[in-house]
């Protein structure tokens, strides 16, 4: 059976030496939360939610029953910003095994800015011979790894578990692969040793070991994306991550993730990275990629939760400390040209 598990992290003190408080993710600040406690968080929260959607009517001597008004789905929206009961749920694919350069923060990133927003939510780990069992609202990460964890994945995906990733993705499920995940995501991944390990085929990709005179693809990465919620707009936006990867990732007919900007990408080639297919995406940004691109982060909550209901709207977060970080690292990216 899945594990459901509940984290939290242990930030950095700010001093003047460090005043945004900024840390590196490590096992040491990663705490695994205990029932009690992760129960009496949810019920915080929740006093916390009412009573700060509560106020506002009370300033005005109304009750906040007199507003409501109901979507098609039959969730209630209290005050400005839309309070469904929907729990979200991250499946957190292979989490003991494909969790390379702390991959498991992207788990941690979703979580906290659903937390933030009063969203419940609960991370699952799907592990080798365990089955998907999508809620409805649900997200779904695979991480990297080395090649005999690849291999091991591999197998365990040719059966109903590789299925049903590729159905829940024809049904516009949330899938988002890193790195090695991303390699399975395509249609096999060839081995140094020229084993060619079999993906799900979600995107129409494959990946090839590097010859024996090339380096490594190794550095921060810049990379334009064009923004999903403003393609008609051909609206595109920045995301910043770390790469560090042998293979060469060649796409057929699939839309790459976005244009590298700075960094080597698919290949080191012809300037793709990733892929995007529906609502499931590719890509070889570490760092952990959501924690540096919040903005990504919110676009992949907000997929997943529109699923359910499609005029959710997510509430909007104080993220001026996370713009600081964003623009840090895009300055340190752009020294590497």
């Amino acid at each position: 059976m899945p594990v459901i598990r509940e984290y939290e992290t242990i930030g950095a003190e700010r001093i003047p030496d460090n005043p945004l408080g900024l840390y590196t993710l490590t096992p040491d600040r990663i705490r695994v939360l205990s029932e009690e406690e992760v129960a009496s968080r949810r019920r915080a929260a929740e006093a916390a939610r009412g009573a700060r959607f509560r106020e506002p009517y009370a300033m005005l001597g109304r009750s906040m029953q007199t507003a409501p008004w109901r979507s098609r789905w039959g969730h209630g929206h209290e005050g400005s910003y839309a309070v469904r009961r929907i729990m979200l749920t991250i499946h957190h694919l292979y989490a003991d095994m494909m969790n390379l350069y702390g991959d498991r923060g992207n788990v941690i990133s979703i979580k906290k800015r659903c937390e933030w927003r009063g969203i419940p939510v609960e991370v699952v780990d799907v592990g080798l011979g365990e089955s998907i069992r999508p809620t409805g609202c649900d997200l779904f990460l695979f991480g990297g790894g080395q090649d005999r964890e690849q291999a091991l994945l591999a197998e365990d995906l040719t059966g109903s578990k590789g299925a049903d990733l590729r159905a829940i993705v024809e049904d516009e499920g949330v899938v988002v692969g890193v790195c090695g995940g991303y390699q399975l995501m395509g249609h096999f991944y060839e081995t140094p040793e020229g084993e060619k390990l079999p993906g799900v085929g979600i995107f129409d990709l494959h990946t090839e070991p590097r010859k024996p005179q090339e380096a490594r693809l190794i550095g921060n990465v810049l990379v334009r994306v064009r923004a999903p919620e403003d393609e008609r707009d051909g609206a595109w936006r920045e995301i910043v991550g770390f790469e560090n990867h042998g293979g060469r990732t060649f796409l057929g007919d699939v839309e790459p993730l976005g244009e590298v900007v700075v960094g080597h990408g698919n290949n080191g080639e012809d300037g793709t990275e990733g892929a995007r297919r529906n609502n499931a995406y590719g890509t070889y940004l570490h760092g952990s990629l959501l924690p540096k691109n919040p903005w990504l982060t919110d676009q992949l909550i907000l997929n997943a939760l529109r699923r359910v209901d499609d005029s959710f709207e997510l509430e909007p977060l104080d993220d001026a400390t996370e713009r600081v970080a964003f623009e840090s690292a895009v300055r340190r990216t752009r020294q590497r040209r």
